[in-house]
């Protein structure tokens, strides 16, 4: 038997336990490592939970090799989701019902005494008492010849993640913002060299920008418009236009990591909670409660200062921990 049908046949055991009018404790929506972490929480805390998430598959799932995921020495993105998944349904039968292939499409306020609030996917609904967001966000990619084709190839989209595989490297940077001089930071304990190129002035906090530029192995230049990604089996240059010359200028490198924004996947919950200029969701770093009571927001869909796999796990751990007050003690 194939890993899909255990799954089919593990779903359909849980559907049977759980009625589809059941309101549950909590609806977790989103399958990383913040859902994931959030799922296990759940069933070791007996909370009746729906958990609906399209696939199971975080940003990191492209990353051939993540060395930072605490208490695993190097594992592939896809063995990490596939881990997290195993995780949870070990422990899941008659308390979690899975909801996989759904996509979130709204979340609306009950309006009766219950104050229950009621979750529509593409494929159906469900109520629940509380819910926890962990949706994520989706990376602009960068949109030139070549980035397709050499994406995980030396173009990556993670310092934190893949960095170290480009030690003594030349390597580029993609972005002027905060997110782009941090990564170079990371990428300046490993490579031979970083060279940073911003499509305008820099947008990152000037005290950060002159750190990061005091190091020796460190350049960064402005008005660089991306043209190519260029190599054989992996990357072995990057072309951009200096946009002040119309010059076409050629950098031979290794590595290439594209820092250039995210998207928050908040857009079913812009009528219920309160999301910033970002469209991130803001919430109180303490318990990880949105502006809604009885909602509640974990890793890249959030304001945090910092998204990681592990930031993630540990936000959805401290809401977690935060809902089941919410239900049986406040």
């Amino acid at each position: 038997m194939n890993l899909g049908s255990r799954n089919d046949k593990f779903n359909e055991r849980c559907a049977k336990m759980i009625p589809m009018s059941h309101i549950y404790d909590l609806a977790i929506i989103g399958g990383g490592p913040g859902g994931a972490a959030a799922g296990v929480y759940a069933s070791r805390k007996r909370l009746k939970t729906v958990f609906i998430t399209k696939d199971w598959l975080g940003q990191s799932n492209v990353s051939e090799k993540i060395e930072n995921w605490v208490g695993t020495i190097a594992i592939s993105g896809l063995e990490l989701s596939t881990s997290l998944e195993k995780h949870v349904k070990a422990y899941a039968e008659g308390i979690i019902d899975f909801k996989e292939g759904e996509l979130c499409t709204q979340i609306q306020k009950s309006d009766t005494e219950d104050a229950v609030f009621t979750i529509s996917t593409d494929k159906g609904s469900y109520q629940a008492k509380t819910i926890l967001i962990t949706s994520g966000s989706s990376r602009r990619t960068l949109d030139v010849p070549g980035a397709k084709e050499y994406d995980n190839k030396g173009l990556t989209y993670c310092a934190t993640c893949d960095g170290p595989l480009f030690a003594d490297q030349d390597v580029v940077v993609v972005g002027g913002g905060n997110a782009g001089f941090e990564s170079a930071a990371q990428l300046l304990a490993y490579c031979k060299s970083v060279t940073l190129l911003s499509r305008s002035e820099f947008k990152a906090d000037p005290g950060t920008v002159e750190k990061v530029l005091s190091n020796p192995k460190m350049r960064a230049i402005t008005n660089a418009l991306p043209k190519e990604v260029r190599g054989e089996k992996f990357v072995t240059s990057f072309t951009y236009t200096d946009t002040a010359s119309g010059t076409d200028i050629t950098l031979p490198v290794t590595g290439v990591f594209v820092e250039v924004g995210s998207i928050p996947n908040s857009s079913f919950v812009k009528d219920i909670v309160k999301l910033d200029q970002y469209n991130r969701i803001p919430v109180d770093p303490r318990t990880q409660m949105t502006s809604t009571p009885g909602i509640w927001a974990a890793g890249d869909v959030t304001d945090g200062l910092y998204h990681q796999n592990n930031i993630a796990a540990g936000d959805a751990v401290k809401a977690l921990e935060d809902i089941y007050l919410y239900i049986h003690a406040k």
